[in-house]
């Protein structure tokens, strides 16, 4: 647990900066990156990493880390 914390947060370079969601094109404040565990179609577990993004509305969202990118 040397990068996550308590609640299953992880470090990311990224925390606090603008970032594009690239699938849904919406944008918002990096607030948390959490490692959870999920069930995929066919009812297996495996574990993702997902991104919680805060826009102006404060109604955040979560997305696959991989959908991000970083905004100037």
């Amino acid at each position: 647990m040397d990068d996550e914390d308590a609640f299953g947060h992880e470090w990311h370079p990224w925390l606090g900066r603008t970032v594009l969601d690239i699938p849904s094109k919406g944008t918002g404040r990096l607030m948390a990156v959490v490692r959870e565990q999920v069930l995929d179609h066919e009812g297996r577990e495996h574990w993702v990493e997902l991104a919680y993004i805060r826009p102006a509305s404060g109604i955040e969202w979560s997305t696959a880390v991989a959908n991000l990118h970083l905004l100037p």
